[in-house]
C-alpha cells in the first residue's frame, strides 16, 4: 500500500461516529453477568472487573490518559496488574514486540475465540525464521532442559530421599502392574495440585546442574546471573539472558539460515531503501562460494545451464516454510499447555486444569481395566491397519470431510482441549487490553543497563535443593577473580601498531561512513524538490542514546512524508482518533482545535484501521551497513497504518517508540486481529 495522498478535513473527523462494535459492547455489558458474549475472550476478559487490582487496575475507567511508568520509573516498583509480577509483564511484552509486525482486522473471531492467530496465508521470510527459531528456543528448549536436568537429578541418587521415593513407587506400581495408571495418576495431581510440583520437582538454577551427573557444575557463562537460561550469563531483567542464547543460537546457524542471522527482509523493506542495491546479498555468497569450488575443480557452473540451482532453491524454501510452520504450531501449543498449567489473570485459574485432568481420568480408568495383552493386540491392529488399510482409511475421510468439513480443525488441541487458553502473544494483547480499557496503557519494558554485565543471581533457601553444600553451590555460582597476564609488565606498554589489514579495513570504514552519510544529505535536497521516497528516508539515523521528544503515551515522535512532528492518540473524542500534527502540544492539552492551521497532516478515528505493518527505517543491508560502518547511529523504523477506505493508508517514519505506538493501537479498539 501507498501513503494516502488525500487528507481528510478535521471536520470530517471530529464529529460523531457509531459506536465500536454492538457485538463488542454486548459483550462488555455481559462481562460483569459472568455471560462471554463478544468477538474474543480477550476483548471481554480485558473488560471484567477484578477483585485484586494492581496500579493499572486502579486508575479507573476514563477517558484521561494515565502516565504510569513511562516517564516516572518510580511505578516500576509496584505491581502494574494483579496477578504477574513486573518482569514477567516486561518480558512478555518484549518478546511480543519482537514476535508480531503484521495484523490485519477480520470479521469474525476464530474458533478458538482468540485473536492474534496465524493465519493460513502466512509467507516465508527469513526473519520470520529467525523469530521462530528464537522464540522456539526460549519457550521450548529451554523448558525441555530444565526437564532433562531433573531426570538426571533423580537417576543420580544425589538426592537419596527423593530418588528414593520414586524408586518405590515405581516398584510397587510394576509388581501390581500399574504402571500406567500410576503414570497417569501422577499427571493428574501435578495438574490439579499445584503445591505437589514443588514437592516432587524442587526448582534449582538451570546453569547449575550437571546433565550428565546430576550434580552441581560451573555455568557455561563463568558464574550464575540468571536462573532461567542454560548458560547462566547475567541479565538486567527475567529472561534477558534466554533472548540474547536464542539470538547468538540463530546467528550461528550455518548456510541455510544466512539470511535469518542478517535479518533479511527484517520487518517489512521499503521499496525506496537506501544502499539495497549498492551491498551484496549475503544469502546468495553461499551459491558463489559453491561456484567457486567448482571452477576450482574444473567445471563451469552457471545458473541458465544448471536446471537444478532454481528448484533446488525453491524446495528448499518451500521445505523451510513448512519447519517454519511446524515449529510455530509446537511453540503455540508448548505455550498454551504452559499457560494452562499455570495460568495468569485475568485468564480463568482452575477450569484449564480440571478440563486437563478430566481429559486424564477416562485414559487412567481405561488402563486400570485393561491387561498388557489387550495393549498389545490393539497396538498390533493400530500397525496393521495403517500400513494396510489404506483403501478404508481415504473412504472413511471422504465421508467425514462430506458430512463434518471441518471437523480436522475441531480436532486441534487449540479448537479443542485447549480452547480459550492463550499463546504468550495472546495474553500480552490482553493485557494490553486491560491497561487501555483502564486508559493506563502498559509501560514500555526498561532497558538493560551494561553495569548488569557482572552481577551474581541470588539464590533462595528453596533453591538450594542440589545434592551439594552451600560452599559449593556458592563457588560454583560466583565469578571467578579475572587473572592478570602472565607479561604485566609488557601489557602496560604502549599500544602496537595497527597491522595493514586493520589499516585496510579502517579505510573502507571510513569511506562507507561518508558515502552513508552524503546518501543522508542527497536525500534532504531531494526531500525539499518534492521527492516522496526521499522524504520517506529522512531521520532514519538517530544518535544512540539520544531519547525522542516526545515519548508517549498519547503523544510520540515521527515523521510523515518528511515533516517531524508527533503522531498523538486522542481518546476523548468519539470515535477515538489518531492524527499527526507538525505543531506538537507541549502539555497534556492535546485537542486538535488548539493546533495551528495547517499543522495536522492526517487523521482517521482507530476503529478505521484494518491494517498494521511494522516497516524498517533501512533495509536489512542498509541497516548492516550503519552498524559496521557508523557505531554511533542508530536505525529509527516506521509503521505503516491501513484503513479501511481507498486512499485511507499512511505511513510514519523515524519512530523511536515505534513499538510502544504499535501496541497502544492493537488494544484501544475492539478489532478482532489476525497476525502475518
Amino acid at each position: 500500500m501507498e501513503d494516502g495522498d488525500k487528507i481528510p478535513t478535521w471536520n470530517s473527523v471530529t464529529e460523531p461516529g457509531p459506536p465500536i462494535n454492538a457485538k463488542v459492547q454486548a459483550g462488555y455489558d455481559n462481562a460483569e453477568r459472568n455471560e462471554p458474549e463478544g468477538p474474543t475472550d480477550s476483548h471481554v476478559l480485558s473488560q471484567v472487573e477484578p477483585e485484586e487490582k494492581g496500579i493499572i487496575q486502579k486508575m479507573g475507567d476514563t477517558n484521561d490518559i494515565s502516565d504510569v511508568g513511562w516517564t516516572n520509573l518510580e511505578h516500576h516498583r509496584e505491581q502494574l496488574i494483579a496477578g504477574l509480577s513486573n518482569e514477567d509483564a516486561f518480558m512478555l511484552i518484549r518478546r511480543f514486540n519482537k514476535q508480531v509486525y503484521n495484523v490485519k482486522a477480520v470479521s469474525k473471531a476464530p474458533l478458538q475465540n482468540l485473536d492474534l492467530t496465524r493465519t493460513d496465508e502466512d509467507e516465508f521470510s527469513p526473519d520470520k525464521l529467525r523469530a521462530t527459531i528464537e522464540r522456539f528456543y526460549t519457550t521450548v528448549v529451554v523448558k525441555l532442559t530444565s526437564g532433562v536436568k531433573h531426570i538426571a537429578r533423580l537417576r543420580s541418587w544425589r538426592e537419596p530421599r527423593r530418588t528414593a521415593a520414586f524408586c518405590a513407587v515405581y516398584a510397587i506400581a510394576w509388581l501390581l502392574d500399574l504402571l500406567l495408571p500410576t503414570f497417569f495418576a501422577g499427571l493428574i495431581l501435578l495438574i490439579v495440585y499445584t503445591p505437589a510440583r514443588a514437592v516432587m520437582f524442587p526448582p534449582a538454577p538451570i546453569a547449575l546442574v550437571n546433565k550428565d551427573t546430576g550434580g552441581v557444575q560451573k555455568p557455561k557463562a563463568g558464574m550464575l546471573g540468571s536462573k532461567d537460561s542454560i548458560t547462566g550469563a547475567p541479565q538486567s531483567y527475567k529472561g534477558e539472558a534466554a533472548e540474547r542464547e536464542a539470538s547468538n543460537l540463530v546467528a550461528g546457524i550455518a548456510s541455510v539460515a544466512v539470511g535469518s542471522a542478517v535479518g533479511k527482509h527484517e520487518q517489512g523493506v521499503p521499496d525506496e531503501a537506501p544502499l539495497e542495491d549498492d551491498v551484496p546479498d549475503a544469502s546468495e555468497m553461499v551459491f558463489q562460494s559453491a561456484d567457486a569450488q567448482s571452477k576450482a575443480h574444473g567445471h563451469e557452473p552457471s545458473e541458465h545451464h544448471d536446471k537444478t540451482r532454481q528448484p533446488m532453491k525453491q524446495s528448499v524454501m518451500e521445505g523451510a516454510n513448512m519447519m517454519m510452520s511446524i515449529v510455530t504450531e509446537l511453540t503455540d501449543t508448548f505455550e498454551k499447555f504452559e499457560n494452562a498449567l499455570s495460568p495468569t489473570p485475568p485468564f480463568p485459574i482452575q477450569t484449564p486444569r480440571l478440563r486437563l485432568a478430566a481429559a486424564l481420568v477416562p485414559a487412567c480408568i481405561l488402563s486400570l481395566c485393561t491387561s498388557v495383552y489387550v495393549f498389545h493386540k490393539v497396538a498390533g491392529l493400530g500397525v496393521g491397519l495403517g500400513f494396510f488399510g489404506d483403501p478404508l482409511i481415504n473412504r472413511g475421510l471422504a465421508i467425514l470431510n462430506e458430512k463434518y468439513p471441518h471437523w480436522q480443525r475441531l480436532l486441534k488441541p487449540q479448537n479443542s482441549i485447549l480452547k480459550g487458553i492463550p499463546t504468550n502473544a495472546q495474553l500480552t494483547l490482553t493485557l494490553l487490553r486491560i491497561g487501555e480499557k483502564n486508559a493506563s496503557p502498559l509501560p514500555p519494558p526498561p532497558s538493560s543497563h551494561p553495569h548488569d554485565t557482572a552481577r551474581r543471581a541470588s539464590i533462595k533457601e528453596e533453591e538450594r535443593t542440589l545434592a551439594a553444600t552451600d560452599a559449593e553451590i556458592d563457588h560454583a555460582a560466583t565469578p571467578q577473580a579475572p587473572q592478570e597476564p602472565a607479561n604485566s609488565e609488557d601489557s602496560s606498554e604502549a599500544p602496537r601498531k595497527k597491522s595493514l589489514g586493520s589499516k585496510i579495513v579502517g579505510f573502507f570504514r571510513g569511506t562507507t561512513r561518508t558515502g552513508v552519510e552524503s546518501k543522508q544529505a542527497v536525500d534532504r535536497a531531494r526531500a525539499v524538490v518534492g521527492s516522496h521516497h526521499a522524504k520517506n528516508r529522512i531521520g532514519v539515523l538517530h544518535t544512540k542514546g539520544a531519547p525522542p521528544t516526545p515519548i508517549g503515551p498519547t503523544k510520540f515522535s515521527a515523521r510523515y512524508k518528511g515533516h517531524r512532528g508527533a503522531v498523538i492518540l486522542d481518546s476523548t473524542m468519539t470515535p477515538p482518533t489518531l492524527y499527526f500534527t507538525t505543531d506538537v502540544p507541549e502539555s497534556d492539552d492535546i485537542s486538535p482545535l488548539d493546533r495551528k492551521k495547517g499543522s495536522v497532516l492526517f487523521s482517521m478515528p482507530i476503529s478505521d484501521i484494518q491494517e498494521m505493518k511494522k516497516l524498517g527505517g533501512m533495509g536489512w543491508k542498509g541497516k548492516l551497513v550503519v552498524g559496521w560502518a557508523i557505531g554511533e547511529k542508530e536505525v529509527m523504523d516506521g509503521i505503516l497504518l491501513g484503513g479501511k477506505y481507498p486512499g485511507q493508508s499512511y505511513r510514519l517514519t523515524a519512530m523511536k517508540m515505534r513499538n510502544e505506538l504499535f501496541n497502544r493501537l492493537i488494544a484501544i479498539d475492539g478489532q478482532v486481529w489476525e497476525s502475518f
